[in-house]
This record gives structure tokens, C-alpha cells and sequence, in this order.
């Protein structure tokens, strides 16, 4: 129980604050008020719209390439730093579809599995899946013609079909072609299989048109977030040509407040641009914090994580269909540093991801680390590390390899089957073929890949340690 004198004294406390409250609020102009609650809606409307915004700039980055909706972007070989899209994968064929149901339903076509295996999932521009596709998809690698059909579609599907529905008119597909092996023949064989996919209005399933590929392959393609005036821009993009969905309308009244509005121009005047500008650099460090402290270990006592939220997991995997749940903070933190998701988690591919050294250290590109990768890695395609610019979450511009996997061509096992991945400006003598460069003048992060995760990875008897800090020599 609480003394009087003590409840007394908390009650005296909080009446000075509510007083200074007070009297700051009414030394406010009613310019201050407004400047305020500009920023404030701003710094909401980044965290709500990062999803939105990533797919947008992807989209965008496509169309400065020649492409166009209802085409595919990929890469005819493996990407390399070009590929400025957040956490990418090196080891595998990147095929992206992006798909616009704005005339009617589009068929996108996965072959079967047999040459090559298709890996990947279809999602709404909320960068939310509306299934996944291939051996670990719906298809269960028989291959299938999934049809995405746009809000409120009323027609009968055709038989044969897996039918989509999508409350939104765009999104895309992320498909990855997995490698048999990392050889140049395989390589290109893996492009083949790609090239294999299809996608086509349902009104010309009878003689479907020919699929454009546009080859990103050697060209700057930049889907950063850019934490500035532009971010805006290219969320108003998106609430133009999308419809209002019921769990984000109470962010109309907001938005509007800094100028998004449906129908009507974005042109916000010099002071409000600058207003956007902080809010965006505010938004920025405080996502950056939450992706720092909000994820737990995955294993007891070391440093990776999986970089999602639990609760993020289960709204993008039911389209948030929780009343009592809607984890827009959680799912900005993982789109400012990835895109995709899938239907089903931990089926195609895991993933964990570590900041931090085994002494709890930021990683520091001009140092060096090794990470020693336990012998028999339970997984049925790969397993890679592969680092990525801390500021951005992209690969690090101008490296000649973005990091090492079991696919790698070289790569050198210890005695007992272990292998050790090296990190640093400089190879160790000898070790070069095990070498995943980084830059000197930045910080960095890991991302481990699972592809076709076995049992071991999620009941923990197989574990990765943690990566250490070498002295130098």
C-alpha cells in the first residue's frame, strides 16, 4: 500500500507537469500548432507507407529500364552491386513480375519443376503474399497458372485456374530460378528455366501473347529508401492509382493533412517541403533504432535474429485479418530493410541476420571477421552469407562479390566439413575463394540464407555461431 504523503507527492508531480504542459501549449502560435502536427503526420505516414513505397520505387526503377506493366524485369545472370534493391539475393536468377489487373485479371504462368525449380511468392503492392508458387508454393512444383483478379471482380474463373483475388490493382511477383550449382553452365540453364515463366491478360489465355523480359543485367537499379521529399512522392503515387483498403482509412484525414490527397495534385510549398524533409530524417532514426533492438536472438546468448516480428509474420500471411492486430510499426521496420514475403514461412528459404559481432560490436568494414559455417548445413538447395551496406541495406557499391555460399565455385571446407567465410577490405593470404569483401569506409550487416530449410534449422540442433572480430596480423 501507498503512504498518503507518498500518493500525495505523485499527485503534486504530475500537476506541475499537466501546469507546464499547459502553459507551453498556449505559448504556441497557431503556426507552431500547424508546422507540428505536419511533422507528426509525416513521420506516421513513413512508417504506415513503407511497404507501399518500396514496391513503388521497385516499380519505378523497372520503368526507367524501357519496362512495362504486365512485363517481367530480371537478370540474366547473377546480380551483382548494380542490383541496389534492399537485401537481394546474389545466388540465384531474380525474375519480377509486375503485374496491373487496372483492364482485367492477368494470368502469371509458373513452369514445373524438373529442369529448374521456381522459388518465389505473388504479392499485392502491400508487399503482402497473396500466394507462394513452386515445389514450396501452392503448385507443389507441378507448376500452375495462377490468376490474379482486381477488387470487386465479379466474373467466373475459369477452370484450371489458382484463382487470386487482390484488393488492389497492382504488385508483383518475385521469382527466383535456384541454381543447381554456381558453374557458368548452370548459371545460364537456371536463365532458361526463368525465361519459362509467363504473364498475360486472361482475356488472351486462348493465344497468349509473348512474354517481354527486360534485362536488368549490368544497369543501376535503385529501390532504396530515399529519406526525403521524394519518399512522399512516391507515396502519393501509390494512394493515386490504388483504392483506400477499410484497415487504412483512418490514415485519409492524415495523409491529407500533408498533401497526399486522392484526385489532387502533390505540391507542397518550400516551408512544407522542408517540414517533410525532417519528419522523413525523424522517421528514419527511429526506425533505425526499433531494427536495432527489436528483434530477439534466435539462438540463446548469440547475435543473430530473425529479422521480422512475429506478430508481422501472421499479418502478412492472413492479409491482417486479426481485429485486434495491425503491426504497421513492426512491418515498416522490415520493409525499410527488405522487400517480399511469403504465404508460408520457413518452407522455400529462412533467413537470419546479425548487426553485431560475438562481442556485441557493430560490424566495421575495415576490419576483418570470420564466420565459421558448422559442417552439414541442413539444407536441401544452398546455403549463402552475404553482406550488405548498414546505411542502405543494399549491396556495397563497387564490391566485386557481394559474399560466399555453398553453390560458390572454390569454395575451401576445413577438415571436419566445417567452412569459414571471411569478411574484411582485404582477403587473408590463401583465403580469397572463402572472401566476402566489404568496404573500409562504412559499417555493414550479414544475412545467412537457408534455401530448403530442414528440421534441424528450427529446432536448433544445428546452430551458426556467431561472427567474430580477427586481430590483425
Amino acid at each position: 500500500m501507498f503512504k498518503s504523503t507518498t500518493l500525495l507527492g505523485n499527485l503534486g508531480t504530475l500537476l506541475a507537469i499537466v501546469r507546464t504542459a499547459s502553459a507551453q501549449a498556449q505559448t504556441l502560435s497557431a503556426q507552431d500548432i500547424a508546422r507540428r502536427m505536419i511533422e507528426r503526420h509525416a513521420v506516421e505516414a513513413v512508417i504506415w507507407g513503407m511497404p507501399a513505397v518500396n514496391t513503388d520505387l521497385m516499380y519505378q526503377a523497372m520503368l526507367k529500364l524501357g519496362g512495362k506493366p504486365n512485363q517481367i524485369v530480371y537478370w540474366s545472370g547473377l546480380l551483382d552491386w548494380r542490383n541496389q534493391t534492399l537485401t537481394p539475393n546474389p545466388d540465384v536468377i531474380y525474375l519480377m513480375a509486375f503485374f496491373s489487373t487496372k483492364d482485367g485479371p492477368v494470368v502469371i504462368e509458373i513452369p514445373p519443376a524438373g529442369d529448374g525449380v521456381i522459388n518465389g511468392s505473388i504479392m499485392d503492392p502491400w508487399q503482402t503474399a497473396l500466394e507462394d508458387v513452386g515445389p514450396a508454393g501452392v503448385d507443389k512444383g507441378a507448376g500452375g497458372k495462377y490468376l490474379i483478379t482486381p477488387p470487386g471482380y465479379q466474373g467466373a474463373a475459369p477452370g484450371g485456374y489458382i484463382v487470386l483475388p487482390c484488393a488492389n490493382y497492382q504488385g508483383y511477383a518475385l521469382l527466383r530460378s535456384i541454381l543447381k550449382s554456381g558453374g557458368e553452365a548452370d548459371v545460364k540453364a537456371a536463365v532458361a528455366y526463368g525465361r519459362r515463366i509467363r504473364i498475360y491478360p486472361l482475356s488472351q489465355a486462348a493465344n497468349p501473347p509473348e512474354t517481354v523480359f527486360v534485362d536488368a543485367i549490368g544497369t543501376i537499379y535503385d529501390s532504396t529508401i530515399p529519406y526525403d521529399i521524394s519518399f512522399f512522392q512516391s507515396l502519393d503515387r501509390f494512394v493515386q492509382r490504388e483504392p483506400w483498403l477499410t484497415r487504412d482509412k483512418a490514415m485519409i484525414d492524415p495523409l491529407k493533412g500533408i498533401g497526399i490527397e486522392k484526385d489532387k495534385p502533390f505540391n507542397p510549398d518550400e516551408a512544407t517541403k522542408g517540414l517533410l524533409n525532417a519528419a522523413a530524417g525523424e522517421a528514419h532514426a527511429w526506425l533505425n533504432l526499433q531494427y536495432e533492438t527489436m528483434f530477439s536472438p534466435y539462438y540463446e546468448g548469440r547475435r543473430w535474429v530473425f529479422p521480422i516480428a512475429p506478430e508481422v509474420i501472421n499479418g502478412l500471411q492472413t492479409q491482417f485479418a486479426d481485429p485486434d492486430s495491425y503491426p504497421v510499426e513492426g512491418r515498416g521496420v522490415t520493409y525499410t530493410m527488405a522487400f517480399f514475403s511469403t504465404k508460408h514461412s520457413g518452407v522455400g528459404q529462412f533467413y537470419l541476420m546479425t548487426i553485431k559481432d560475438k562481442d556485441g560490436q557493430s560490424f566495421v568494414g575495415a576490419n576483418t571477421y570470420r564466420l565459421t559455417v558448422p559442417a552439414n548445413a541442413p539444407v536441401r538447395q544452398y546455403w549463402s552469407a552475404t553482406v550488405y551496406d548498414r546505411a542502405t541495406h543494399a549491396l556495397i557499391r563497387e564490391m566485386p562479390r557481394a559474399g560466399r555460399s555453398s553453390q560458390s565455385s572454390g569454395l575451401q571446407a576445413n577438415a571436419d566439413g566445417s567452412v569459414d567465410i571471411w569478411f574484411g577490405p582485404k582477403a587473408p593470404a590463401g583465403k580469397e575463394n572463402n572472401w566476402a569483401p566489404t568496404s573500409a569506409n562504412g559499417q555493414f550487416e550479414v544475412l545467412f540464407r537457408f534455401y530448403g530449410p530442414e528440421k534441424p534449422v528450427f529446432d536448433k540442433t544445428w546452430q551458426l555461431p556467431d561472427i567474430e572480430r580477427i586481430a590483425a596480423q
